[in-house]
């Protein structure tokens, strides 16, 4: 669970629902046929030329329409094959100011669904109104060329099995180890050359190459999480060719992965303090007593599933890992925070099927056994291409001491990471490193407070790291702001994007 998670928290469910109702109808500005989008015509190396050159061919899609683009393989070498993106548009309802690119963060949620399912959720109507709103999968992802890892069964063993031996010896680990070995030789195998070439650099490639073909001079883009990532590497790339970028939930690219997973987990175990405290002011709280009481109730919940898994009404156990994963889902947004009162309460009976169901949601497993994305694959693939991995005994021991000292109850399952990396058939070259972007246009980065996933202090570096970047700063809880009923943020968001109106300071909303 590194490096930004998934945007749409248990309470949001029903609003993605009702958004998927709303979008029935055809809207009047979308006529039939095909639509062509024409490339910029800008000059490129000779061998990029081909990818630059090419004319999307939109089709209608429900309320929408859809492309599929072509991107090298292999940036540094463009001719070594082809990869497929998949693209959905909604076209601007008025007076059109271009495309906006959007990406909703992961790694390896689809930009394709999010803008097809709920757009409504990504986009406020003024940003309708001014421009064509442009989903993609990322290369990995998806709809375009994917990672191909495991069947439906194999997954389930893997996110959920219970790993025997005490957690961090060395029994657990080599079991740890063959595991994740397993995983990556599948990954390999379904995946092919493709799979040493689904990085972040790569992916910022592509979202130039996704600019020039929509026919943009400039990447105007609202990446959110992981996407602020992506979107802070394009600047970094191509500082001429940023419009306006807009960058909410911020991560650092200075950080580590263990860097990554003490801010992570300390977010989390921050979220969890604010729920309890939030449940104990509360009618119908499971728990009792003070904060530090709760806490400590939570941790011995964990220590317990973890000594003895719940069997859940399916058959699938219920480990301390899942019941983390469980645990965390809701945590990215308060508004779901009253949905843990059940769950909490249900485990301490002994039951399962809650805590299941909330790590379902965020594995996205459907209640059939079928997964409906390849997010998972996609997740790893990426991060174990963007940071580097060690998987010393003696090192990975000396981290998961530093993240208990961290986060006592959220720290420990946070350890143990590097294994799944350091099986991975292609060996990481990345370096992280500050991000300056020199000559770009200025770069809006927002920081949530009480963000668990993207810690505030990421949004903090990031602006400062940019050469043009300025911090929007919201006060409150959850992953993320904009779209988030702040009227403050959502302005701020929207009137840069449209006018280009930088504040004069951190409007502090």
């Amino acid at each position: 669970m590194t490096a930004g998670g998934r945007l749409v928290a248990a309470a949001s469910v029903v609003v993605t629902s009702v958004l998927l109702l709303a979008g029935c109808t055809v809207p009047s500005f979308l006529g039939g046929g095909t639509e062509r989008s024409e490339p910029t015509g800008e000059t490129v190396a000779p061998e990029l030329e081909p990818f630059y050159s090419q004319v999307l061919e939109w089709e209608r899609c429900d309320d929408k329409l859809c492309a599929t683009a072509t991107a090298p393989l292999d940036w540094s070498d463009p001719d070594a094959g082809e990869i497929e993106l998949a693209l959905v548009r909604r076209p601007a309802s008025g007076e059109k100011i271009g495309s906006l690119l959007v990406n909703p963060g992961g790694p390896g949620v689809s930009g394709y669904d999010y803008i097809a399912e709920s757009i409504d959720y990504a986009a406020g109507p003024r940003l309708q109104e001014r421009f064509d709103v442009v989903g993609f999968d990322p290369r990995g992802v998806g709809r375009s060329s994917a990672v191909r890892c495991y069947d439906a069964a194999q997954m389930d063993e893997f996110l959920y099995g219970i790993v025997p031996g005490e957690r961090g010896s060395d029994e657990w680990i080599a079991e740890v180890t063959e595991a994740s070995r397993d995983f990556a030789d599948t990954c390999a195998d379904g995946t092919g050359d493709l799979l040493g070439n689904i990085d972040t650099v790569s992916a910022a490639r592509d979202l130039d190459l996704l600019r020039a073909i929509l026919g943009d001079e400039r990447l105007n883009y609202l990446g959110y999480s992981y996407g602020t990532f992506l979107g802070a590497t394009y600047a970094g790339l191509y500082p001429e060719k940023t419009g306006r970028l807009v960058l909410d939930g911020a991560i650092d690219p200075t950080t580590s992965i263990q860097e990554v997973n003490i801010a992570q987990s300390v977010g989390f175990e921050d979220a969890l303090k604010a729920y309890l405290a939030d449940c104990l002011a509360g009618d119908d709280c499971p728990f009792s007593g003070s904060i530090d009481d709760a806490a400590d109730e939570v941790a011995r919940l964990l220590a317990s599933v973890q000594a003895n898994p719940l069997r859940a009404s399916d058959g699938r156990m219920l480990g301390a890992d899942a019941l983390v994963t469980g645990i965390v889902y809701p945590l990215y947004s308060p508004e779901s925070w009253p949905y843990l009162n059940e769950m909490f309460e249900s485990v301490m009976f002994g039951e399962a099927d809650i805590a299941l169901l909330f790590a379902d949601l965020y594995n996205h497993r459907e209640p059939d056994g079928t997964y409906t994305d390849n997010s998972t694959e996609a997740f790893r693939t990426v991060n174990c291409l963007d940071y580097t991995w060690d998987d010393d005994p003696a090192k990975m021991r000396a981290d998961a001491t530093e993240l208990a000292e961290a986060a006592p109850i959220i720290g420990p399952y946070f350890a143990y990471g590097d294994i799944g990396c350091a099986q991975w058939p292609v060996a990481s070259e990345a370096e992280r490193s500050a991000i300056t972007a020199e000559g770009a246009a200025p770069i809006m980065v927002i920081g949530t407070t009480g963000d668990p996933a993207t810690p505030y202090q990421w949004a903090e570096a990031l602006a400062e790291q940019l050469d043009s970047g300025f911090l929007v700063s919201y006060d409150g809880e959850g992953h993320t702001a904009y779209r988030k009923s702040n009227a403050c943020i959502d302005d701020t968001v929207e009137d840069f994007l449209i006018d280009g109106a930088v504040p004069a300071s951190d409007p502090q909303c």
